[in-house]
């Protein structure tokens, strides 16, 4: 394998994806909602709000996408308003859909990563394929923000991807939200502006163009740009649609980056990586390693000295203790690998033994802590 090039760790800014919900709630007078990020200043008076999260619109990306986003690139230059925040640990989008959704560390909320192995078995469950197995609630016990909103009166509307209907993944991120389906060929734009011209509240959408075209093509393909085109002019429409009692917030779950052929290691085609590691989960830049009895000094021992120069590699209590998740609630400890793996450089772990075929075979990733995949934008857009 090839040695990647480090990047550096992302340096604290105030506020994170776990502001955003609790800052709009603050508009609505929601009780114990703090808006820590200024929004009340940036969007006057106004009786409903649009959050729109595009999957994939890391902080560091936009520079890269304005060329073929007219809409983003008027905002890098000063129109509206551009702060930046970071989303939580793991980069992933589950773990970032339930930080924003409850305004709580993953720590706190159970959703950990991608992949989770279900303590006290060898499961292990793929978050956005999650339907009933575990209990929603018991894997995820927080409450939303949008249950919070409904109490206090307030409207909260999420229009997602029908086939995200009825998924455990949108009842721990949306719970409480009165769910409306975007069929593939439903005009986006339209669906969401009349939504909020239906009355006073918040309405959520969610968009995965981006991200998607990052993981099969790679950030910088002909595809990524083409996606960043469509996302640029479903946000121009928003725009040009929105009431004058109304606001737009833009963010994102993640950034992301390539990750070349060379810096990519098969932790199931070396010996030494997989002697001793019983289940295998997290996703390819942040790997839980849960170890056969009695292993895991020698599994981390091992990663250790393989890892040198790509990788964080810590014991759950390190990482737990290094605060990298937020507060843990104890009922989750076990849900982190004995041994867990963090790329610091551009550098994937695969497992194509326990994993689909097409993990292998993407181009861009995320869920490590590196700037580029934790900074995230938050865009405000009055009307």
């Amino acid at each position: 394998m090839g040695t990647p090039a480090k990047r550096a760790t992302l340096t604290p800014v105030p506020g994170s994806i776990c502001d955003v919900l609790p800052a709009v709630a603050a508009l609505f007078d929601v009780p114990d909602a703090v808006d820590r990020l200024g929004l009340a200043e940036q969007v006057g008076d106004v009786d409903r709000v649009l959050v729109v999260l595009v999957d994939g619109l890391g902080w560091h990306l936009l520079p890269r996408l304005a060329g073929d986003a007219p809409l983003l690139a008027s905002v890098l230059a000063g129109a509206g308003r551009l702060g930046q925040l970071e989303c939580t640990f793991p980069s992933t989008t589950p773990t970032s859909l339930v930080s924003l959704g409850t305004g709580a560390q993953p720590g706190e909320h159970g959703i950990l990563g991608f992949t989770l192995n279900i303590p006290g078995t060898d499961r292990v469950l793929t978050h956005i394929l999650w339907r009933d197995d575990p209990p929603y609630p018991e894997w995820q016990p927080l409450p939303t923000w949008f249950e919070r909103l409904r109490a206090a009166g307030v409207d909260a509307r999420a229009v997602l991807p029908a086939a995200f209907i009825g998924s455990g993944l949108t009842d721990a991120a949306y719970r409480g939200a009165q769910l409306l389906a975007l069929h593939p060929n439903g005009d986006h734009a339209a669906q969401l502006t009349e939504v909020l011209r239906a009355g006073p509240g918040v309405v959520y959408g969610y968009t995965a163009d981006l991200d998607n075209a990052a993981h099969a093509f790679g950030v910088g393909s002909p595809q990524w740009h083409q996606a960043a085109a469509g996302i640029d002019a479903l946000l121009t429409r928003l725009v040009e649609a929105l009431p004058r009692n109304a606001a737009l917030l833009v963010t994102a779950d993640h950034g992301g980056l390539n990750v070349a052929p060379d810096a990519r290691v098969d932790l199931d085609l070396d010996p030494r990586l997989g002697a001793g590691v019983r289940v295998v989960a997290g996703e390819a830049r942040v790997r839980y390693l849960h170890t056969q009895p009695g292993a895991a000094a020698d599994v981390q021992a091992a990663w250790t000295e393989a890892a040198a120069g790509w990788a964080h590699v810590y014991s759950r209590e390190q990482a737990v203790a290094s605060g990298m998740f937020g507060p843990v609630n104890p009922a989750h400890l076990a849900r982190i690998g004995d041994v867990v793996v963090v790329c610091t450089g551009d550098a994937a772990v695969l497992a194509t033994a326990h994993e689909p075929a097409e993990m292998a075979r993407l181009i861009g990733f995320h869920g490590g802590r590196t700037d580029v995949e934790m900074a995230i934008p938050l865009i405000v857009l009055p009307a």
